[in-house]
């Protein structure tokens, strides 16, 4: 039951994460800035399609999962999960190039803490797994055949 959870929160994240860069690719200049310390660059149809490629690989990786450990349940559901908080990172990521390439004057502080706790969020979210195998290993009692 909890599969199916994580399932259809994975895909709407998914789509989410589809449509946002479909909205963010509209207000983005012909020219994206990246990073301006060394000057980094790209044209906006580069942009889109580095994002739509990171965003079909990293998703695909579900259904490879599937495919290798078709009876793992746990560990597909926390693969989920873990897909979940990579696509909330790709849309603040998104987001803050559209605002940092935006004309109007936005506060890039808050955006990058919106990053950062993103990006904090993945790892929390991996170090779950080894902490749940711990618990699984040492605090369920396996039943006596």
């Amino acid at each position: 039951m909890t599969l199916k959870l994580f399932r259809a929160a994975w895909f709407l994240s998914a789509l989410v994460v589809l449509v946002n860069l479909l909205y963010v690719y509209a207000s983005l200049p012909q020219q994206v800035v990246v990073q301006e310390t060394n000057p980094i660059s790209l044209n906006v149809e580069w942009l889109f399609y580095l994002f739509l490629a990171t965003i079909v690989l990293v998703n695909v990786l579900v259904y490879l999962l599937k495919v290798i450990f078709p009876e793992a349940e746990n560990l597909r559901t926390w693969f989920h999960g873990m897909i979940i908080t990579i696509n909330i990172f790709l849309i603040i990521a998104m987001h803050a190039i559209n605002v940092y390439n935006s004309t109007e004057m936005f506060d890039h502080g808050r955006v990058s803490t919106f990053l950062a706790g993103s990006l904090a969020l993945i790892f929390l979210w991996a170090a779950l797994w080894p902490l749940y195998l711990i618990f699984q290993r040492f605090f369920v009692k396996q039943a006596v055949s």
